[in-house]
């Protein structure tokens, strides 16, 4: 990746869970722009590091960076420019699609207007959705409604794990459109996957490579 313009980086990562060691020695440096593929057999740790670079998680040992500065120096401003899609959709069963996307975006500090509201709903064909409350939709649904949160609030950086489980192929192409966007607007995106999911022109991280 560009080492001139490396936005987000990492140095000699080690990732430990209780007394196992997940993986050591993980280095990659990613631009503006960009994505970054995490790929490897299940339990090499895939999650792992995205839950890291998302700060839910410390290292065992080495550094994340972003702009150069260790981001556990200013972990609120972390947290700020990143979007984290892991495996639970996180949505309340009370709440309707629009609802819970409002939720989010308010956790982050956003109040999104209308025609963002429409947006993030819209790019993932939640329109006719909008007023169902979360406990009647479908496991795809639920995903889709999870992912809308990366248009509702724009994020820098954008941290998905396995984001097209659940996903028809209409869906994952609605998705593939929205990392389009957002890394023609000079998003990064870090992806774990075990394919299925065209990145366009893209680096990979393999931790099948990493293990201890």
């Amino acid at each position: 990746m560009h080492d001139g313009t490396a936005q987000l980086a990492a140095a000699g990562l080690v990732c430990d869970r209780g007394e196992r060691r997940v993986f050591a020695g993980v280095e990659f440096k990613v631009g503006r722009g960009e994505v970054l593929a995490v790929v490897g057999p299940n339990g090499t740790g895939k999650s792992s590091l995205l839950r890291l670079l998302a700060g839910l998680l410390p290292p065992s040992a080495g550094t994340v960076s972003w702009a150069g500065a260790p981001v556990a120096d200013d972990p609120d401003a972390h947290r700020a420019r990143l979007h984290y899609i892991g495996h639970a959709d996180a949505l309340k069963p009370a709440l309707t699609v629009a609802e819970a996307l409002r939720f989010h975006a308010e956790l982050r500090g956003v109040s999104p207007d209308a025609a963002t509201m429409a947006s993030a709903l819209g790019a993932f064909g939640l329109g006719a959705l909008a007023n169902l409350p979360a406990r009647f939709l479908s496991q795809g649904q639920r995903r889709r409604a999870a992912l809308a949160r990366l248009i509702a609030t724009p994020a820098a950086l954008w941290l998905l794990d396995e984001p097209t489980l659940g996903l028809d192929a209409e869906s994952v192409g609605r998705l593939e459109s929205a990392l389009e966007r957002h890394r023609a607007a000079g998003g990064i995106a870090v992806v774990a996957t075990h394919g299925g999911l065209d990145l366009g022109a893209h680096a990979t991280l393999d931790l099948g490579g990493s293990a201890p």
